[in-house]
């Protein structure tokens, strides 16, 4: 049976539980007040009493001394006695009315006995037959006469069971009243609870951006306070950040199978390059001999190639990866000497392509990979080289400002269109979608550049002035 009322409780909502919680408290509550308030009552109305027959004995007293009658103010249903208690023998005198004494007067004698050898006046509560339980007090009229009253206890039991009774009724109705009342408030108040309890299960079946996945902000909407209002902020901030993850999460398997087919595109063209020169090789190196070196060095430039591809691949993925040891080695390292070297060998290489090299600091020590540093302004140079015209002027500089040291690489060729500019460093992506891969490269090499600045913890950005292309490469100073 226990298990089975368990079973049920557990089964009830919060806030029925909350309410009968409640109800049980204030049960406890309106327990102990009425029996204190039912206590003080009691003792109130027994002091009053005893205060009665003190005041009655006294002119009952005076009457007995003066007449040697009981003349004094008597009380209805009161009973009185008076008694000469000499040589250890107790006497009851004839009452003047017959009504004064109930049948019982064992009590009576028992109390006045005691009186004589008392100095001070005796109270007792005692059952009398046939009439009930009285006060009874007794008082030395004077040296062996005692008086003896008794006064019923019916009206304070009749007073305590009204007050019992009112109290009963009272706190049943408060009681009742504060479980269906507080019960609805409390389901109110968790109103916000059952909406997350709901959009929890929806979600599943709902896109997290709809509003429907969302609870309302404001407090007055469905209740609940300020702490509902808090944990409904913060469901909402979940929701939301579980929103953001799975869209990156879906953007970063969507540029994951893109970059999956753009690396497959292009290890395809050199493997099939391989494989055709391989065969020209063969071919040649049975019935045109003349022709073997030229294509041996067409296969060896074709695999150089694919290496340099797969090295770029792997170095991304390196500085994706985020690894322990990353691919950096720091090192204390003159920007300004790395600059020149730079500039050096893109004149050596690309002869028509004027570059120079603007004035800047003579010397700027920076700790930083200056084999990766040099391979980013190589990039920067490379790709002004490869995307504009012959004859196409470039420039470099190196500044320092606001605590930041920036390299800009310039050209004033054709420049990127601006649908373009925020997808140049997207890994595969050329702006001239037609432009062979002999000539344009692998579309890896912006993309490298801006991870290695990333991984130095600097930033690179493409900007447009005037009939410019600038590429700026900012590192902290």
């Amino acid at each position: 049976m226990t298990g089975r009322l368990r079973g049920a409780y557990r089964r009830m909502r919060l806030g029925t539980r909350l309410a009968l919680g409640l109800g049980a408290l204030a049960l406890i509550v309106f327990a102990v007040v009425g029996t204190a308030l039912t206590t003080y009552m009691r003792d109130y109305l027994s002091a009053q009493l005893d205060t009665t027959l003190a005041q009655a004995q006294i002119a009952q007293s005076k009457s007995i001394a003066d007449d040697g009658k009981l003349s004094g103010k008597k009380y209805w249903s009161w009973f009185y006695a008076v008694y000469d208690v000499r040589d250890g023998t107790t006497r009851l005198r004839k009452p003047e009315d017959p009504t004064d004494l109930p049948e019982d007067v064992d009590a009576f004698a028992a109390l006045a006995k005691a009186q004589v050898t008392s100095q001070d006046e005796l109270l007792r509560t005692e059952h009398i037959s046939d009439a009930g339980d009285y006060r009874m007090r007794a008082c030395e009229v004077e040296p062996g006469v005692v008086l003896v009253s008794a006064a019923p206890l019916d009206d304070i039991d009749d007073t305590v069971q009204r007050l019992v009774k009112i109290q009963v009724v009272a706190f049943g109705l408060a009681l009742l009243v504060l479980v269906v009342i507080g019960r609805r408030l409390l389901r109110r108040g968790l109103n916000p609870l059952s909406d997350m309890a709901h959009t929890a299960h929806g979600i599943a079946s709902h896109d997290l951006t709809d509003s429907a996945a969302r609870l309302p902000l404001r407090a007055d909407e469905r209740g609940g306070g300020p702490e509902v209002e808090e944990l409904r902020t913060a469901f909402n901030t979940m929701l939301e950040h579980i929103d953001a993850s799975l869209a990156v999460r879906a953007e970063a398997e969507q540029r994951l199978r893109r970059f999956i087919a753009d690396a497959s595109h292009e290890l395809r063209t050199p493997l099939m390059s391989v494989r055709g020169y391989a065969d020209l090789f063969q071919y040649a190196a049975a019935n045109a001999p003349e022709e073997r070196e030229r294509h041996l060095a067409r296969l060896r430039a074709e695999a150089a190639r694919m290496g340099f591809l797969l090295d770029d691949l792997l170095l991304l993925a390196r500085l994706d990866a985020a690894e322990v040891e990353a691919p950096l080695r720091m090192a204390e390292t003159d920007l300004t000497d790395l600059v020149e070297q730079a500039a050096d060998a893109f004149r050596a290489g690309h002869k028509n392509h004027p570059l120079t090299v603007l004035p800047g600091p003579a010397s700027l020590k920076l700790r930083l990979d200056p084999q990766r540093i040099r391979q980013v302004l190589d990039n920067l140079l490379t790709n002004a080289a490869v995307h504009t015209p012959a004859g196409t002027p470039v420039s470099v500089s190196v500044r320092v400002e606001n605590g930041l040291t920036s390299v800009r690489v310039a050209d004033e060729g054709p420049g990127v269109p601006e649908s373009d500019r925020e997808r140049v460093f997207d890994r595969f992506y050329r702006v001239d979608k037609a432009r062979s891969r002999d000539r344009g490269g692998s579309g890896l090499g912006l993309s490298v550049a801006r991870s290695l600045v990333r991984a130095h913890g600097g930033t690179i950005r493409l900007t447009q002035e005037e009939s410019r292309t600038v590429f700026v490469v900012e590192l902290p100073g």
